[in-house]
């Protein structure tokens, strides 16, 4: 059988561009090396809740074209993310807000807590931040950075505050208001039933294999530059490729950085409501996990049971899953010459978090997918 593409990946990139290739009469086969689809937004259902098996995910976008796209897809809700955080035994409200404030220090005005944060900056005297450390000290003063900032950013990154580069934290929201909604975005919340049906209406009528891998299942035939089952059965005119870059050139050039995540998952049972939110941060770094998920929050949901997951931030090894690339200047020049290389292959594409070792909120990755398919057709 000849396909037009071999869509490597059935998480959200990979299943938004065969759906749009098969709109356009593309022939499609869309392979993933997990057993089910979706990637990383992939909710499975537990006691009638939709978990979140790789962590939390919340729709949010400022882009009306693609709110309009996933609500074709799903039917979403209301879900407001308003996550917590939680130092010591102290409990604060995030973004960083006048709730936070006046719980940090007792203000009540805007004016006093911008004054308050203007003060412990201009003390610390910090002229161009040298690092992380002194880009956030310079953003938000020494309070909620040494409460709220740097025992989470240590966890997440598995390096102190002050050997990280000063770019990684670019701005820190802080607002003056007492809105405890942490996107600025317009539209947000959660598709009923969770992300897997989402992504099951776009492959609808795609052919998709489970537990396939692209290395042991394919290759390029030299005789014609396209990729063929190595049976030699089916032929590929293109592949969209969204796992790692640099595995697919065989770390050639060395393998570029990620964090990875563990996720510690239990099931309460006779317990309706564990922390009363859905998100909550762990801010210090003695405390070994980062954030608790209570899923059923994100779907306003009255089981008598609960299910909760523990994140617990790592370093990445290869056969781990990479989640979160670490950007900083050495990843940054080794990625780019996977980019050189990947140029300079005729049929295959490279896509998504990893394809393009880049973070990306869903509707961002959504966007750059309808694009790439824009200028295929």
């Amino acid at each position: 059988m000849n396909y037009d593409y071999l869509v490597v990946g059935a998480g959200l990139f990979g299943a938004v561009f065969a759906s749009e290739m098969r709109k356009s009469g593309k022939k499609c086969l869309v392979i993933d090396k997990r057993g089910h689809i979706a990637g990383n937004i992939f909710t499975e259902e537990i006691r009638g809740i939709h978990v979140h098996r790789y962590g939390a995910h919340i729709f949010h976008t400022s882009d009306k074209k693609i709110w309009s796209y996933v609500n074709e897809l799903a039917e979403f809700n209301n879900y407001i993310n308003s996550p917590l955080a939680v130092y010591k035994d102290e409990l604060y409200n995030l973004p960083f807000n006048m709730n936070t404030f006046a719980k940090m220090w007792n203000v009540r005005t805007p004016k006093e807590a911008a004054e308050r944060i203007r003060s412990q900056i201009a003390d610390l005297k910090i002229k161009e931040p040298a690092n992380l450390e002194e880009q956030a000290l310079s953003l938000v003063g020494t309070d909620i950075y040494e409460k709220l900032v740097k025992g989470y950013t240590e966890k997440q990154w598995g390096r102190d505050c002050r050997e990280l580069p000063a770019f990684i934290i670019r701005r820190l929201p802080v607002r003056f208001t007492f809105d405890n909604n942490y996107f600025n975005d317009p539209y947000q919340g959660i598709p009923k039933g969770g992300y897997t049906g989402m992504v099951e209406k776009l492959l609808e009528g795609i052919e998709v294999r489970l537990g396939t891998t692209f290395e042991d299942c394919f290759h390029k035939d030299d005789n014609s530059d396209m990729y063929v089952t190595k049976d030699g059965r089916h032929t590929f005119r293109k592949v969209l490729y969204t796992g790692m870059i640099d595995a697919f050139f065989g770390y050639c050039e060395g393998a570029l950085e990620y964090r990875s995540l563990d996720f510690q998952t239990e099931l309460l049972e006779g317990e309706e409501n564990y922390q009363g939110n859905a998100v909550v941060n762990y801010t210090e770094r003695e405390i070994p996990y980062t954030r608790i998920i209570e899923h059923k929050h994100f779907e306003f949901g009255h089981q008598p049971d609960t299910v909760i997951t523990r994140e617990y931030p790592r370093e990445w090894k290869r056969g781990d899953e990479p989640y979160y690339p670490v950007n900083d200047e050495k990843n940054a020049a080794l990625y780019q010459k996977y980019l050189q290389l990947a140029s300079e292959q005729k049929n295959v594409l490279f896509g998504g978090r990893l394809g393009q070792y880049k973070y990306y909120d869903m509707d961002k990755v959504i966007a750059a997918a309808l694009e790439m398919a824009e200028q295929e057709v």
